[in-house]
């Protein structure tokens, strides 16, 4: 029998139009209004599922061959449901270009608001405004011949599980556009990201009498003071690597020693991962154990003539993605205001990303 969350085979979806959309299967597509109907989907990580039917069944009903794949639940989310990636190409044939993002958004929700400038909730530049314009995008590029397909995964705002699960199945494109807030900009590089967690371990005792016991909080601290002294490295073009100390746990009162303490860290890579690792290790030595539970590498990207660059301090699915073609990354809004409690999306900027998507595609496939 097939475990409850192991991946299903590919599941055709036959094109019948979504009940819960209020978009005609035939109307012009408008990234506002299609952007409104997802967001107003919650979907944070591990509750795709909703978002993921709405989308096969709203992109059967126009006409593209829709594929449903499962996506596994870690253990700790099991009683989630399910959820998916979702592709969407032309019929019988290879796409030569796929546009990509993620269904997922961080928690809290926030509902949809909007003014007469701005679009405003969980997910309108992070990445819910991002699926809009490419799907009207590849919807102006099927009209005018040229082979494109969509791929939207889940949980790349955890562990980039559902790009892993994708990149099983490539469909041979040759270019991946991904899509993450950028401004509307073209990024040259992505920075890569490695995860650690220190755990220290100690003898609990009274701490009026501290030489009974050993405190695992101190030996943690001494081993982030380590770790806080590293001197990361530099690329020029790209700028520093980043360390930042996220979460801290340990101890059980005041007034008791510490038998255990953990830190989880995140380095925010521009070169590669080895010799960060060595000096995490060096600073941790016989302080703490150290654990590497992500690792997610440093990527550079190509120019495209005549169109605005910069560096993405953060991390995709691209290295995840490596079999879907030679990836760029693209999108409209601000990754400062992602993962916020003010996340927003200019209605403008918006419908210029269907152009400049529009326009990239066929320069590359020029």
């Amino acid at each position: 029998m097939r475990p409850v969350n192991a991946p299903r085979p590919n599941e055709l979806i036959h094109p019948v139009r979504y009940s819960g959309s209020s978009m005609s299967a035939t109307e012009p597509l408008d990234p506002i209004r299609l952007t409104r109907e997802l967001v107003e989907i919650e979907s944070t990580t591990y509750h795709e599922g909703a978002v993921g039917d709405y989308l096969a069944d709203f992109l059967a009903g126009r006409g593209w061959t829709v594929e449903k794949t499962a996506v596994p639940q870690p253990p700790e989310s099991a009683t989630a449901g399910p959820r998916w990636n979702i592709y969407a190409g032309p019929t019988g044939q290879s796409p030569d270009l796929v546009f990509s993002t993620h269904l997922d958004t961080v928690p809290p929700y926030i509902p949809f608001t909007e003014d007469a400038d701005f679009m405003y909730g969980r997910g309108v530049s992070d990445a819910k405004g991002i699926i809009a314009a490419q799907v009207v995008a590849a919807e102006s590029l099927r009209a005018a011949g040229f082979r494109v397909g969509l791929l939207f995964v889940s949980g790349e705002e955890r562990d980039s599980a559902g790009a892993k699960v994708a990149n099983e199945s490539p469909k041979g494109s040759r270019f991946l556009i991904n899509g993450e807030p950028t401004d509307n900009r073209l990024a040259l590089a992505s920075k890569g990201a490695l995860r650690a967690v220190l755990k220290s371990t100690g003898k609990m005792a009274h701490s009026a009498y501290p030489e009974l016991g050993e405190s695992a909080v101190h030996k943690l601290v001494e081993a982030l003071g380590k770790l806080l002294a590293i001197r990361l490295p530099i690329t020029e073009d790209v700028g520093p690597s980043t360390l930042n100390i996220g979460q801290i746990h340990g101890g059980h009162a005041p007034n008791v020693i510490a038998d255990k303490a953990e830190a989880q860290v995140l380095i925010r890579l521009v070169g590669d991962a080895a010799p960060i690792r060595a000096a995490v290790l060096k600073a941790a030595a016989g302080l703490a154990d150290v654990d590497f539970t992500l690792e997610i590498p440093f990527v550079r990207m190509r120019a495209i003539d005549g169109l605005p660059t910069m560096i993405a301090k953060f991390t995709t699915d691209i290295p995840q993605l490596s079999n879907w073609g030679e990836p760029l990354l693209l999108g409209p809004g601000s990754i400062h205001v992602a993962h916020t409690p003010f996340e927003k999306l200019a209605k403008k900027e918006l419908r210029e990303a269907v152009e400049l998507y529009i326009k990239v595609a066929k320069q590359l496939l020029a």
